[in-house]
C-alpha cells in the first residue's frame, strides 16, 4: 500500500483525534510520508470532529478532496451518512454502530434515521462497509473509552498493512497504564471484521 486517503470522523469524546494521530504515525513507520489536518471546534461539547490522514511516497494537501477518500472511518453512525460524500465510489467505510443523539434530535426538531437506512445509503457508496459494535467490544476490553482502539483494530483488518505496526503505533500513543487494555480491544477490533 503505498496511497491512502483516510477521513476519521464522530463526535467530542469519542477519541476520534487520537486515532487519526496513530493513523499517521502507522504511515510513517510503513516509510512513507503522512500529513493530516483536524476540525474539532465544538468537541468538547459533543459535536462534530473530523480528521484528514493522507499517506504516500509525497503528500501535498493534508487534507483530502471530496470524492477521494479510500477510507472513511466514522465513531458514529450518522456521521458517517454525513461524510459519505466524501468516499471516493467503491471506497471503504469502517463504522461504529454506536447511536449519539446530536442535539436537533435530542430538542425534537429532528428524528434519527434508523440504522438499516443509514447502512443502506452508506452501502450504496462503498465498496466494503465494515460495522463494529465498538462500545460494546470497548467494554468488554476493559473500558468504553477505547472505542477508538476497537474501530482502529477493524481498520487495519481491511487494510494490507502489518497488524503489529498498529498495535505498536498504538502502545506508544496512549499511557503506558492502558497498554493492556488498548491491546485488547485493538485485537478484538480484528477480530470483529472476521
Amino acid at each position: 500500500m503505498d496511497k491512502m486517503n483516510f477521513l476519521f470522523v464522530g463526535v467530542g469524546g469519542q477519541g476520534v483525534l487520537t486515532a487519526s494521530d496513530i493513523a499517521a504515525q502507522v504511515g510513517l513507520d510503513l516509510g512513507l510520508e503522512a500529513k493530516k489536518s483536524e476540525v474539532h471546534g465544538f468537541a468538547q461539547r459533543g459535536g462534530v470532529v473530523e480528521s484528514h490522514v493522507r499517506w504516500a511516497p509525497l503528500v501535498g494537501s493534508p487534507t483530502c478532496e471530496k470524492g477521494t477518500v479510500d477510507a472513511l472511518v466514522a465513531f458514529e453512525l450518522l456521521e458517517a451518512a454525513r461524510w459519505v460524500d466524501w468516499l471516493r465510489p467503491g471506497g471503504t467505510v469502517v463504522v461504529n454502530t454506536q447511536r449519539i443523539m446530536p442535539m436537533s434530535v435530542t430538542v425534537g426538531d429532528a428524528t434519527y434515521p434508523a440504522s438499516e437506512a443509514i447502512c443502506e445509503a452508506l452501502e450504496r457508496r462503498a465498496g466494503r462497509l465494515v460495522r463494529v459494535d465498538g462500545l460494546t467490544l470497548a467494554a468488554e476490553a476493559g473500558t468504553t473509552r477505547a472505542i477508538n482502539t476497537v474501530i482502529l483494530g477493524a481498520l487495519s483488518a481491511v487494510l494490507d498493512t502489518p497488524a503489529e505496526t498498529w498495535e505498536e503505533a498504538i502502545v506508544r500513543r496512549v499511557p503506558a497504564k492502558y497498554d493492556a487494555v488498548n491491546r485488547t480491544a485493538f485485537r478484538m477490533g480484528r477480530e470483529a471484521v472476521g
